[in-house]
């Protein structure tokens, strides 16, 4: 059987997926942006057609590959209501199995993965890549006053990079093996938009905002945000940790309606919005009417 005709398997995809930062590299892997084997291909890399599991890899996460080495995506898990988690903060787990592999792959595709002070204290989350392929992102901490306890497993394990961002006054403690302290030199410098050219300026161009509700509302309410995937669930808390929360439009057309896909993870419905015309310049949704910078108090 020829490489014309022989299907890629989903597992070289998703290797080809990794490596992806733009359309030329895509272009060399023989894939297109609606998911196909594309173009002439290039020496080593013939255009092939896909398995099926091969297509929907490229057809979830090509259009974030094409979208280049800068850019800024956030992921949050909901129940149909719009919660995270319980009011106790029990988030164990909200969506399904398909999607905590979806949370992965996202992290493989990314240069950082960022959370803020409350996430990183109530859930003590491990951030590294184990439910595919792919490298570890490093893991950055938001964490103006300093109060995540240093026994966090992101402090101890040693399990990848960690960049413990920490505002003026705070003076850390003894930190373990690759954790390196970042202080920042006041709460303004804490805003999303500048967060994310400094992480940019340290090599760090394609962060993963994952939580939580909070930090995920911060970045979106500033425009820092490129895309959103919105996992829900079919299932009713009645209330708990709110997912995103920003001031609304009284005016229903003024509302945020970005471009969407929809996609089925098991039970669960995945939502990605983008929120950033492609090639990076601002869409008329990063500014709508009812969204505003957010306060430089409001710290994760």
């Amino acid at each position: 059987m020829s490489a014309a005709t022989d299907p890629l398997g989903a597992a070289a995809t998703w290797e080809s997926l990794l490596g992806i930062r733009g359309a030329a590299q895509a272009a060399a892997a023989g894939l297109r942006s609606d998911g196909d084997a594309g173009g002439p291909g290039t020496a080593g890399h013939p255009a092939r057609a896909l398995s099926p599991a091969a297509a929907e890899l490229a057809e979830r996460y090509l259009p974030l590959c094409l979208a280049g080495p800068r850019v800024v995506f956030a992921q949050l898990g909901q129940s149909l209501d719009g919660f995270i988690a319980t009011r106790t903060g029990d988030a164990d787990y909200v969506t399904g199995e398909e999607d905590r592999r979806h949370l992965h792959r996202l992290r493989a595709l990314a240069d950082a993965v960022l959370v803020g002070a409350g996430t990183a204290v109530a859930d003590d989350p491990r951030l590294t890549v184990r439910a595919c392929a792919g490298p570890d992102p490093v893991r950055v901490v938001l964490d103006p006053r300093g109060r995540v306890p240093r026994s966090r497993r992101v402090f101890t394990d040693g399990a990848a990079p960690t960049l413990w961002v920490v505002g003026p006054g705070v003076v850390p403690e003894r930190v373990g093996d690759g954790v390196e302290v970042l202080a920042l030199p006041d709460r303004d410098a804490f805003a999303p938009g500048r967060l994310r050219a400094t992480l940019a300026a340290r090599g760090l161009g394609r962060v993963l905002v994952e939580g939580g509700g909070v930090t995920v509302s911060r970045f979106l309410r500033a425009g820092a945000l490129d895309r959103l995937y919105l996992t829900v669930a079919p299932v009713l808390l009645g209330d708990g940790v709110p997912g995103l929360r920003f001031p609304g439009t009284p005016v229903m057309r003024r509302a945020l309606r970005p471009p969407v896909r929809r996609s089925v993870l098991g039970e669960d419905t995945l939502f990605e919005l983008e929120l950033r015309a492609p090639g990076g310049g601002p869409d008329v949704a990063d500014t709508p009417q009812g969204l505003s910078d957010p306060d430089p108090s409001d710290t994760p």
